[in-house]
């Protein structure tokens, strides 16, 4: 494999949204206006849920503001460390076709609404998503050479730095959505 982009995140369960604005805007974090993400997740084919994710491909078509994005992702360390590779798309629905052409098929739908901030090198997102609750994700972008998980202790420590309660989870929206539209 070439040494490309990984994006590496950690991500937290919220409870109370107001206390975790203010403790990113007193480091000098501003959320933007909240935009509408309505997200297609695509498994390999033959991958189902009880398999692992790393060293698998996971691909994603994203409609926001009227643009649609297709990105490919493979996890590295786990499936929070992944090398990532997105270009906008024209046509969403041809996309999808040549996505299952491929060989994927078509998982979760993710619903959400994000507001994001720059800090430090992070990205920090703010996620309200449908069935699944409110989150918090921290990320950063490094070589692929870089340690996964290593940048993941960093940005958890970050993350505890706020002083703001949150449960970490190392599941995917995707997984999250899934797990609260299975009954039990």
């Amino acid at each position: 494999m070439t040494q490309g982009a990984q994006e590496v995140e950690v991500k937290y369960r919220v409870d109370d949204l107001g206390v975790l604005e203010a403790a990113l805007a007193q480091r000098g974090a501003h959320l933007s206006a909240p935009a509408h993400q309505d997200d297609q997740a695509y498994a390999e084919n033959g991958w189902t849920y009880d398999h692992p994710k790393v060293g698998r491909s996971f691909a994603r078509l994203r409609t926001q503001d009227g643009r649609h994005l297709f990105t490919v992702k493979r996890p590295v360390d786990n499936s929070m460390a992944c090398m990532e590779y997105e270009t906008e798309i024209a046509d969403r629905e041809q996309m999808h076709d040549a996505v299952t052409l491929m060989g994927f098929h078509p998982t979760v739908r993710i619903v959400k609404s994000r507001r994001t901030a720059r800090l430090g090198g992070m990205t920090i997102c703010v996620d309200e998503v449908e069935h699944a609750g409110a989150f918090v994700e921290i990320e950063r972008t490094v070589s692929g050479a870089e340690s996964g998980a290593a940048v993941q202790v960093e940005l958890d420590a970050f993350a505890r730095s706020l002083g703001v309660d949150l449960v970490r989870t190392t599941d995917t929206y995707d997984s999250l959505v899934r797990a609260a539209l299975t009954p039990a």
